[in-house]
């Protein structure tokens, strides 16, 4: 799997620009838009009211860029998947695997209106912002409504869309953002560890990757504070893991959802008709088999080097920012609930089975990506 961050990620060149001009113009003139603004010309485009059809044909759910969808964001490795197997397992929320379509769109668009020569034709060929926008959303809105089951509330958890959250927002009024975050140094050994790439993270280098792990972060949790207390919850992986309950229900609370005890059992719901789907491509897919433990808290104390340690406040100032003991080797995180005790050692005294859970999803893995590479050849 490989994130993108910065500007490679929008760098695909006219050809692919211009694709995605004419597939955003196609929606547009198809009506796939809620209710755009006026154009200079003073129409105005109306589409249909637009519904899923639930599995059974038994309910129908309407949805629209004016629904309180949530956003679930963060720096790669910092409990998305986690926090998503939660959501998923509550019966009236669907979140779904990544899209990754969903941040590409956002960085392409942001791309246009960066490059003057881009806008000014934009503008000549009547392309305005609100018709770009009105058509971003729309695309956006079928991805996030029909890449899985039907749900009353709406979730999508494409961890780098929290990098462009003021113009989510702009997109869907009424969302809502759940910002994962976790110790910088365990999201960069995860990272390192587990071999996730991600464009401009050096996976030889703990140094580099916390100084890109700073910019990042940097980024969304400026945007978070934009966005307001009302718009953006922070959630820090580590008190989720610890206190479970407690956050769940703060969390739902926020987002205005019932609470239900499904969200603290989100194991028993994998890969059950509306309940937590899993990604045979996602890293974390493996992990998120078991129930809430301890087991990943604290991996990464012992694993970086002496060097970037001494230095890792000058490094990562964000760590202090987001209340991590730069110093603390290992850190105190706080004790756990006993709920989440007794998971851990049920998780450690049952090592086989989860391992060989665990073996049957990477070797689907494996497999994928085997297919993924001849079809690239």
């Amino acid at each position: 799997m490989t994130f993108a961050f910065g500007r490679g990620s929008v760098r695909r060149g006219p050809i692919i620009c211009i694709a995605a001009l004419l597939l955003l113009l196609m929606l547009y003139q198809l009506g796939v838009i809620c209710v755009a603004p006026k154009d200079r010309y003073g129409s105005v485009m109306l589409a249909k009211q637009k519904f899923i059809l639930s599995s059974n044909e038994q309910k129908m759910y309407p949805y629209d860029r004016y629904m309180p969808l949530i956003f679930i964001g963060g720096v790669p490795r910092s409990g998305t998947t986690l926090m998503r197997a939660m959501m998923d397992a509550h019966p009236e929320v669907r979140c779904g695997q990544e899209t990754r379509i969903i941040p590409r769109i956002l960085q392409m668009r942001s791309h246009w209106l960066k490059s003057e020569r881009e806008s000014v034709r934009l503008e000549e060929a009547g392309v305005s912002k609100e018709v770009m926008d009105s058509a971003i959303a729309a695309f956006c809105l079928e991805v996030i409504a029909r890449h899985g089951e039907p749900a009353p509330r709406l979730c999508n958890k494409d961890p780098l869309t929290l990098k462009m959250g003021s113009y989510v927002l702009d997109l869907f009024p009424n969302a809502k953002f759940i910002f994962m975050i976790r110790d910088g140094r365990a999201t960069v050994h995860s990272i390192i560890s587990r071999k996730v790439t991600i464009t401009g993270f050096d996976l030889s280098s703990y140094r580099q990757c916390m100084i890109k792990w700073n910019q990042a972060i940097s980024i969304m949790y400026k945007q978070c504070k934009e966005l307001g207390p009302e718009r953006c919850l922070i959630v820090p992986y580590e008190q989720l893991v610890l206190h479970p309950r407690d956050w769940m229900r703060k969390i739902l609370v926020y987002l205005d959802v019932p609470w239900n005890e499904s969200v603290l059992h989100h194991e028993q719901f994998i890969n059950k008709p509306g309940g937590v789907p899993l990604s045979k491509v996602e890293r974390s897919s493996d992990q998120v088999i078991k129930p809430v433990n301890l087991e990943a808290l604290t991996k990464w104390v012992g694993n970086i080097p002496e060097d970037v340690i001494h230095d890792m406040a000058e490094i990562a100032p964000m760590l202090s920012v987001l209340d991590y003991d730069p110093y603390a080797n290992p850190p105190n995180y706080g004790a756990p609930d006993k709920v989440v005790s007794d998971n851990t050692r049920k998780v450690l005294t049952n090592g086989r089975v989860w391992n060989n859970m665990a073996h049957e999803l990477a070797l689907e893995k494996t497999s994928t990506q085997t297919s993924v590479n001849k079809t690239n050849a």
